[in-house]
């Protein structure tokens, strides 16, 4: 299967894009946050990955926690830097993880914005 190059619009550095292609290319798998402009062409997946995270702190900080994220910012796979980050080997989610989430799993997760209203009291 041939892959298409193109250079990063915003580093000019070559990647692989597969959006010319019959199945979808790397980049549909982040959440659709980040308007389009026009004449804009692609990115790399390291300055995708920066302008998003970007938009996901601008939304968070623009939108309350009892605002509902819409359907299409929510991607099907977790995305290391955007839902989650690794610390010490462990996964730690992101206020983003937990807002698509819509509630407190009750876990005291280190970035939750619901104030732990699930927490069970320790006896």
């Amino acid at each position: 299967m041939m892959h298409t190059i193109k250079n990063c619009s915003v580093c000019a550095q070559p990647f692989e894009c597969n959006s010319c292609l019959s199945q979808q290319c790397w980049c549909s798998q982040f959440p659709a946050i980040m308007p389009l402009c026009e004449g804009q062409d692609c990115r790399c997946p390291s300055c995708l990955r920066t302008v998003i995270s970007e938009q996901i702190s601008h939304y968070l900080q623009q939108n309350p926690v009892t605002t509902v994220i819409p359907q299409q910012y929510h991607n099907t796979q977790l995305i290391e830097d955007i839902d989650y980050y690794l610390e010490d080997g462990k996964w730690v989610f992101t206020e983003w993880y937990h807002r698509k989430r819509g509630s407190c799993c009750g876990n005291g997760c280190r970035h939750c914005p619901y104030q732990y209203i699930n927490m069970k009291s320790k006896k």
